[in-house]
């Protein structure tokens, strides 16, 4: 299991922002955007989650798609909360095994058969 750890910002123009998915391997973000913590108070239209799986586009935990790694990776509870608040707020989340930002689509939360970022 890996911890996706980095400085977070409510303000989307901070010039540390980066933006996409990645190619080669990266280490994570300088800083990552959350939603501000009094939008992330009205509630959330998903459960919390902070672990997700690896799984490629299509693949499940048990079957592995696109050369995912199966890998977990577990976020601090302010992303869990953004994606919870707005379940499409991110396009990509970062897999600390392959150390790239992928689609969200390649990774389903941990215990469940749904795609992170639906």
């Amino acid at each position: 299991m890996g911890l996706y750890m980095s400085h977070l910002t409510d303000d989307p123009n901070d010039s540390r922002l980066t933006h996409g998915s990645d190619s080669e391997p990266v280490g994570q973000a300088e800083v990552y955007l959350v939603l501000s913590e009094e939008e992330r108070r009205k509630g959330f239209i998903r459960p919390v989650r902070q672990s997700y799986i690896h799984v490629g586009v299509g693949g499940t935990e048990g079957s592995l798609k696109d050369g995912a790694c199966g890998a977990l990776t577990t976020m601090g509870q302010e992303l869990a909360e953004t994606y919870a608040r707005q379940p499409t707020f991110y396009g990509s989340t970062y897999c600390v095994y392959c150390r790239m930002h992928r689609p969200v689509g390649e990774f389903i939360w941990a215990n469940t058969s749904e795609r992170v970022g639906s």
